[in-house]
């Protein structure tokens, strides 16, 4: 089983993706961490893809990928897979930039702000399978339930 965690930074999508690993043995992959797995790019990206690939196919809920996506271009990446579930995450801008804001020790440069307000319109409309808000506070496992169904 392939799941796809997408959506901007602070909406909850890491601690989901670290649930799940714990409750499931899932194996998580965020970002980048591809590159860990070849010294070139381009062939490291090939072996991700292909370990992606292949969770898509098999449809065992033991066994169990799970790619944690907040840059667009990682998702388009993907577009060509077929069978995976997609998730996207969101929140109320407001509460992203104040969860921002409390990784940075509360000061949330306007720089920073701006292309929070960037990235909330790029994933607003993204295509998936299920849209997780995280606005409110919620229960984690809750969240994993709607997931797996």
């Amino acid at each position: 089983m392939l799941y796809i965690l997408m959506g901007q930074s602070c909406t909850g999508k890491s601690t989901v993706a670290d649930q799940m690993k714990a409750l499931y043995k899932a194996e998580v992959f965020a970002g980048k961490d591809f590159m860990r797995m070849a010294k070139n790019e381009n062939e490291a990206w090939n072996i991700f893809y292909k370990i992606l690939e292949n969770a898509a196919i098999d449809k065992n809920p033991e066994s169990m990928v799970i790619y944690v996506i907040t840059e667009k271009e990682h998702l388009n990446k993907i577009s060509e897979l077929k069978d995976l579930k997609k998730i996207k995450f969101t929140a109320s801008l407001e509460v992203i930039k104040s969860r921002f804001a409390q990784r940075m020790r509360g000061n949330l440069p306007l720089s920073v702000e701006k292309k929070l307000e960037t990235q909330f319109k790029e994933w607003e409309l993204e295509e998936c399978d299920l849209i997780i808000d995280t606005t409110e506070d919620t229960n984690v496992e809750e969240l994993i339930d709607s997931i797996r169904r």
